[in-house]
């Protein structure tokens, strides 16, 4: 799905680094030549760092989309650490050459943002999930659906930001965070969900669908189960009912075919006592 994306192609979040390495590369250019080219190179790549285009989200209610771009390192079951329940976990890794605006991968509504300070080691590894510094978004999809996703710093990265509070309402491919120089994404979602993407895959931001979601929640299959046996019970206990019922009101029947019988078993003895007695 195709919609306006209220934000400049350059993020904001980096003018003030593009800027400087503008003016200073210019300023030593006039004073010192080719002195200024780490000056320049330092700008081209502030630019393409912070470039953030506009993306289109697939027409799937029930998809999980990339928060960012990047390479898939980790898919695998595991618990949700900030809601300590079985999960999916899908992991990707920004380099420095990604876009690094994150987005949301459901439509939902935040329950809770959580920060955690920590180290700055290699983003890549497994324990930069639990030992980095990094912010968790806690949502709920808007078929019930409790999904996790975190921000994590990496080596170079030194800057999470966060634009996103508990009762905001998100939208899928909504921008709601960046992270500078380098960094990770961890996605937790239901232990039923059926991953579509393996590790070593490269993922784009909204584009990418990291999931799906089976649309009813495992508790409410479970909670409809007794409500079917019960709704069963109670047509069985109604039914031998309608039996009595069926069975009663044939009684008239039977009532009316004995007194014929015996009408005509009087008749039979009268007609035999005067022929008798005759």
């Amino acid at each position: 799905m195709s919609r306006f994306y209220p934000h400049p192609i350059i993020a904001r979040e980096g003018w003030p680094f593009i800027g400087s390495g503008l003016i200073a590369s210019i300023f030593i250019t006039l004073c010192a030549g080719w002195w200024s080219l780490p000056f320049w190179l330092f700008t081209v790549f502030a630019l393409q760092f912070f470039r953030d285009p506009a993306r289109s989200a697939p027409q799937d209610a029930d998809a999980v989309l990339s928060p960012a771009d990047g390479r898939i390192v980790v898919v695998e079951r595991t618990t949700d650490p900030y809601r300590r329940v079985p999960s999916l976990k899908i992991s990707v890794f920004m380099n420095v050459f990604n876009v690094h605006s994150q987005r949301s991968p459901i439509d939902g509504t935040v329950t809770a943002v959580e920060y955690t300070p920590g180290k700055f080691v290699n983003a890549a590894l497994d324990k930069a999930s639990a030992e980095n510094e990094r912010n968790a978004v806690l949502a709920t999809t808007r078929s019930g659906r409790e999904v996790t996703f975190v921000q994590i710093a990496g080596l170079v990265a030194r800057r999470i930001l966060c634009y996103t509070q508990a009762g905001a309402t998100l939208r899928r491919g909504e921008r709601y965070g960046f992270i500078r120089f380098g960094s990770r994404l961890d996605v937790y979602l239901p232990a039923d969900a059926q991953a579509l993407v393996a590790i070593g895959d490269k993922v784009s931001a909204t584009e990418t669908i990291l999931a799906r979601l089976p649309p009813a929640t495992p508790e409410a299959t479970t909670e409809a189960t007794p409500i079917a046996e019960a709704v069963t019970a109670d047509t069985a206990d109604i039914a031998p009912g309608h039996e009595k019922t069926a069975s009663t009101e044939t009684l008239p029947c039977t009532e009316v075919a004995q007194t014929d019988i015996e009408a005509s078993a009087e008749k039979a003895r009268r007609a035999v006592e005067k022929e008798f007695h005759g």
